[in-house]
């Protein structure tokens, strides 16, 4: 598998073999963002709260998630979230997964604006590392 942080982010992709050790090497902040607990709009923004380290000022709305997302001054110019279960979330959630998507995907147009990097990795909970 190529290493996803040797090229520009594209899209969601999926999370190659061991990102947290593959971010480091690549000078890569990686956050963790976990879908599994997700039922509706409510627990989906108290994951990305958790995950991302947020504080209990996050507006907890789209908009809100999309500027925390392209904040220059809130994140690293070059930043990956680990999205884990997240094909089992858009299966649950079939009208928020394309709508978490479309933020999430702007975020990442917008950040390469920037001149920076969003690498947004799709990791399924409990992923077989012994078929590595």
């Amino acid at each position: 598998m190529i290493n996803v942080f040797q090229e520009s982010p594209q899209g969601i992709q999926t999370a190659p073999h061991d990102p947290r050790i593959l971010a480091a090497g690549h000078q890569v902040a990686l956050r963790e963002v976990d879908f599994s607990e997700v039922r509706d709009r409510d627990s989906l923004m108290l994951a990305f709260l958790r995950g991302l380290a947020l504080t209990e000022t996050f507006g907890r709305n789209w908009d809100a998630l999309y500027d925390v997302l392209t904040d220059p001054e809130a994140r690293p110019e070059r930043f990956a979230i680990l999205l884990t279960d997240y094909a089992a979330f858009r299966t649950r959630q079939r009208q928020l997964g394309p709508q978490l998507e479309g933020v999430l995907l702007d975020a990442q147009a917008e950040a390469a604006r920037q001149g920076r990097s969003l690498w947004l990795l799709a990791e399924e909970a409990g992923y077989d590392l012994r078929r590595w």
